[in-house]
């Protein structure tokens, strides 16, 4: 099997692994909680995994994930003071969709992106207007004053 490929079934595997925990946080009944702590946890460390990934720049932290899960398709446009991020396809959320009922996209993708952002510009005001897992995208402003 070549190296893509090998990557690729990772990647999958890496998404059903996160959808799965995200049900069984559901169904105990403990996902708000846990999003919650992790949050903060995420929010804490958001410099040093900024770092690990190699990212600088705010957008990075968007596109760089996009290339190491090979999850979203994060597409970045400038607006006045910061950028507008979107996705049309999620793996994590289409997995999560046919597995059960709790969405993931607050626990294992936006939070630990926003952090990142404000990890590089703390100033950084990271709004969610809607994600795939109740609309036809995700859709993100990160104003940058």
């Amino acid at each position: 099997m070549e190296i893509e490929q090998k990557l690729k079934t990772l990647q999958i595997y890496y998404a059903a692994a996160l959808a799965d925990s995200t049900i069984r946080y559901g169904r105990a009944g403990i996902l708000d909680e846990v999003i919650t702590a992790k949050r903060i946890e995420q929010m804490k460390s958001g410099a040093t995994l900024a770092q690990k990934f190699g990212i600088t720049e705010p957008k990075e932290a968007f596109l760089q994930t996009q290339d190491i899960y090979g999850c979203a398709n994060w597409v970045c446009d400038d607006i006045q003071d910061g950028f507008t991020a979107r996705c049309t396809d999620c793996m994590l959320c289409s997995i999560s969709k046919q597995m059960g009922e709790f969405s993931p996209c607050q626990l294992h993708c936006l939070s630990p992106i926003e952090a990142m952002i404000k990890g590089i510009v703390l100033e950084a005001e990271v709004t969610i207007l809607k994600t795939l897992w109740d609309d036809d995208m995700c859709l993100v402003t990160v104003n940058i004053y």
